[in-house]
């Protein structure tokens, strides 16, 4: 048994997950994650015989975490850790965490082939029907054999054939292909199957690949790369069938788990942009595997990719130092669409491949808010669409067809678990939902992998298999509107520490309380601070959606659409009494699901789909929140539960809500001078 930890002990963050604790020189790195609650796979009984329980260390300076992470910071390989390397071997980098020690700070990254129960992907593919004019077409064509009274070479004949055939002028070849070209011509008796490349009507077409013989089969993929997880979809280009689809969270979450912090790791660690670089292309070239081995398709049957990202992934995918973005006026190094071979950044797919990226619509929205908007078109609408992507940077596009607004507000981690004492990403054993009866204070929830509710018989033996690990995203927004709705807290976010005499469930947390939502192994509690840190995030949100409402100079929207993963499972009744969104008809509001990969689909099945969106981005007006003298006292207003000021008329005509307090003048959001500066600094610093 371990002694208690102090202060001064090592600190321990484990990624993805993002639990943290301090343990005693000499624990072992297993023990540390059990007693965290982070899922390592141990089959062997901490024997080192079984391998499951591989980890890796991270080396650098993670300011945020304020850890300085090293190998020298773990113990050295011990004997029966060389036994297994040396008989079964050990990737390079890896150690078992049964037997590796803890000597001092470790950010420690469980790698996602090592764990069955990993970070369920929630990035599912659109069932859209999208009019296919994709930028490849496949050109069967016969060429004519050499003739020495017509000495014009093989590759000339077969631009003369597509062209007579096809309408094909001007044809522009791939390098790679040209010394090729002789080879293929004579495998199947001059009958070749040419894959001509043209974006735009009036740019030169590429033939980028050929083959001997009819080829039938062209393929493209559409790729989301989100800061915490990359959706993949590989598409066939001459029927518009989504063959394959998968999800991996994003690697780059070991240097940071939000996009700013990863900058930070830029700015600190000289190799901080290329191992980032290549964290995440190394992640997409796995997901392309992993859809064409699925499907059965070759890889490099792949002629077209297009990519969506927020500003700082994209940069980080192309190998631009993404420095410039994290600090005003957050330039950035290129806006617009993008547009080269994949090959030149390592995209391992055919070799004469195209890449496109969406254009940026501003420094902190970014391309994959561009797909959001094109997969939604709230430039098509004749009502005020408001369109939210929440996720660690939330992005919002509010307009119709007369005008379109955008901005970013800086929500955080927290939603997706990150910041809260038992938050998690989505995997199974994780709660997703909560309720709390109102009379007993006593809740009841459901987790990832089990259809039952806690309450219903069958539930403990059922949630045997993964355990109840945690709180994801759906749930911790689920968990503070109930507490709200039931009285167990206050508008301003103040658990009722009055209440413990009522229910056992409010338990003393220091100079605060907690409440109690499991009591088991691991105990789960939601604690005053996991509230502040939601009001923190949906405060950002709230007033940056207030801003752009302002901007349009509306006080209401007609309609709502979640994007995203973590939008797909917000239950919109929740997210309206926590005032993540506005006021509005709750039949009006709906999650679109990944609606930036949406996007990316649409615009590599259509090319002109990609010159709407390269038009209406040139058109959106950006809004800096930074710039803003408003932002915060929209922020100081959207801390309270589900709004300071603004009524939620329609929300109040399907929820009973706890009756509003009406603070007395000059006093903050719970009725003390003191409350309104320490929103105040919150609001700077969510500005800021």
């Amino acid at each position: 048994m371990n002694p208690p930890p102090t202060i001064t002990d090592p600190l321990v963050l484990f990624m993805p997950s993002g639990k943290r604790g301090r343990f005693p020189v000499g624990t072992a790195v297993l023990d540390a994650a059990r007693q965290l609650g982070v899922y390592v796979e141990s089959v062997c009984g901490g024997r080192a015989t079984c391998g499951r329980c591989q980890v890796e260390v991270q080396e650098g300076n993670f300011a945020k975490h304020k850890i300085v992470s090293s190998n020298d910071h773990i113990s050295p390989k011990g004997a029966k850790e060389e036994r297994y390397e040396r008989v079964r071997g050990l990737p390079e980098r890896r150690r078992l965490s049964c037997s590796a020690q803890i000597l001092g700070d470790l950010v420690i990254d469980v790698p996602q082939d090592t764990v069955i129960n990993a970070q369920t992907i929630r990035k599912a593919a659109s069932d859209r029907v999208i009019e296919r004019n994709a930028a490849v077409q496949m050109c069967y064509v016969e060429v004519d054999e050499p003739d020495m009274h017509k000495p014009l070479g093989d590759l000339d004949r077969l631009k003369v054939i597509l062209g007579k055939d096809w309408g094909w002028k001007d044809l522009l070849v791939a390098p790679y292909l040209v010394p090729q070209v002789q080879k293929i011509l004579r495998k199947e008796n001059w009958a070749v199957t040419a894959a001509i490349h043209r974006d735009m009507e009036s740019s030169r077409p590429f033939i980028i690949a050929l083959y001997p013989g009819l080829k039938n089969e062209a393929y493209g993929i559409a790729c989301d790369i989100g800061s915490t997880t990359i959706a993949m979809h590989l598409v066939s280009l001459l029927s518009g069938r989504i063959v394959a689809s998968a999800g991996a969270p994003n690697p780059q979450i070991r240097y940071g788990e939000d996009v700013m912090s990863r900058v930070s790791y830029v700015m600190m660690n000289p190799d901080g942009q290329g191992a980032m670089t290549k964290a995440v292309r190394d992640a997409v070239n796995d997901l392309i595997g992993k859809v064409c081995a699925e499907s059965g398709i070759d890889r490099h049957d792949i002629f077209d990719c297009v990519f969506v990202a927020n500003p700082i992934m994209h940069h980080l995918f192309l190998g631009i130092d993404p420095t410039e973005l994290g600090q005003a006026p957050f330039a950035l190094a290129v806006s617009g669409s993008m547009q080269f071979w994949a090959h030149e950044i390592g995209i391992e797919v055919s070799p004469g491949a195209r890449l496109y990226t969406l254009p940026c619509i501003a420094g902190h929205v970014g391309a994959d808010a561009a797909g959001a908007t094109l997969s939604e078109g709230p430039y098509r609408q004749d009502r005020m669409m408001l369109l939210v992507d929440v996720g660690t940077n939330a992005e919002i596009v509010l307009g119709n067809r007369q005008r379109v607004v955008a901005a970013s507000s800086p929500t955080g981690p927290a939603f997706e678990g990150a910041e809260i004492s038992s938050g998690q990403r989505a995997a199974p054993g994780a709660i997703e939902r909560v309720r709390i009866d109102a009379d007993t204070l006593e809740p009841k929830y459901r987790i990832i992998g089990v259809d039952k509710w806690s309450d219903e018989e069958g539930f403990e033996e059922a949630a045997k298999a993964t355990g109840v690990t945690g709180i994801c995203g759906s749930a911790i927004i689920e968990v503070v509107a109930e507490m709200y709705l039931s009285g167990l807290i206050s508008e301003d976010g103040v658990i009722d520490g009055a209440l413990a005499a009522r229910t056992p469930r409010i338990i003393p947390n220091g100079r605060t309380f907690s409440y109690l939502l499991r009591d088991g192994e691991p105990r789960i509690t939601v604690t005053q601070n996991d509230i502040r840190a939601i009001q923190l995030a949906k405060a950002a949100l709230y007033a940056g959606i207030k801003l752009l409402m302002d901007k349009q100079g509306v006080t209401e929207v007609d309609t709502i659409r979640f994007a995203g993963a973590f939008g797909s499972f917000i239950d919109p009744k929740y997210a309206m009494v926590l005032g993540l969104i506005p006021d509005c008809d709750l039949d009006e509001v709906k999650a679109v699901g990944n609606a930036a990969g949406t996007g990316a689909l649409m615009a590599l099945l259509n090319r002109e789909h990609r010159r709407e969106i390269e038009q209406e981005v040139s058109k959106i007006e950006k809004i800096e929140t930074a710039l803003e003298p408003g932002f915060q006292q929209l922020f100081i207003d959207a801390m309270a539960l589900p709004n300071k000021v603004d009524p939620f008329p329609k929300l109040a005509a399907v929820v009973r809500l706890p009756e509003r307090k009406a603070p007395a003048e000059g006093e903050g959001g719970d009725g003390t001078p003191r409350r309104r500066s320490r929103e105040d600094r919150a609001a700077r610093r969510a500005r800021d």
